[in-house]
């Protein structure tokens, strides 16, 4: 984790910081190192409840601060309307805060998505341009998929994939494997059940020790040139 260094997340939804990546940043402000996170939306578009930004806006902010992160930019896109934005206004944006931060490291989607989510390629797509222009370029690297499946009836009862696959890589491939120590998984757990509006019903579905196994391994590669 050294080797990263300043680290600027870039996300598209409440919740995607911590699912994907919120050991890693627990981990990282833990030893000192300034974590910076962007994400694109509000995450209205997520669910039934009346007010549901405002909601998730709040969920976040409360996640991150467990996860001890305390910058934090909205870029105010529309959730679900990601891909219908103008890609270079949108990597202008996010390069403005690229140039603003200066991290040795990105971390975000692969063109995947992860899960196979418009918004989530977008974003991808929008970090590359930026990071193309950007006056230091940083490290990239992507939020991929283990070859070992922690909990596959899991992933296909909740239809995690269901829009599109993630990319899976060996262990060897991996710039950064993060199997998270007790300390850590809680704080963890606790920012994304902060998260209630996202994870109440599937903490209940499945139960809290499921939960935890299910996100207690992060990995991330660099980018797949091939």
């Amino acid at each position: 984790m050294d080797d990263l260094g300043t680290v600027l997340m870039i996300w598209a939804h409440p919740d995607d910081e911590t699912y994907l990546a919120g050991g890693l940043s627990r981990a990282l402000t833990d030893a000192g190192h300034r974590v910076v996170c962007l994400t694109a939306t509000r995450g209205e578009a997520g669910g039934t409840a009346e007010g549901l930004g405002v909601i998730r806006t709040a969920e976040l902010e409360s996640a991150l601060r467990v996860l001890g992160v305390d910058e934090h930019h909205w870029l105010d896109h529309p959730d679900g309307g990601c891909a219908a934005v103008d890609p270079d206004e949108a990597a202008a944006t996010v390069g403005a805060i690229l140039d603003n931060v200066q991290p040795d490291s990105v971390i975000t989607f692969g063109p995947d998505g992860f899960t196979g989510h418009p918004d989530h390629q977008a974003v991808s797509a929008w970090t590359d341009l930026a990071v193309e222009g950007a006056t230091k370029r940083p490290r990239v690297l992507h939020a991929v998929r283990r070859e070992h499946v922690v909990d596959r009836e899991l992933d296909e009862d909740f239809g995690v994939f269901d829009l599109g696959p993630p990319r899976v890589c060996s262990d060897a491939e991996l710039a950064v494997r993060l199997d998270l120590d007790d300390a850590l998984l809680d704080r963890k757990v606790e920012a994304l059940l902060r998260q209630e509006s996202q994870t109440d019903a599937l903490v209940e579905a499945v139960g809290l020790d499921r939960f935890r196994a299910w996100v207690a391994v992060e990995s991330f590669a660099e980018p797949d040139d091939g």
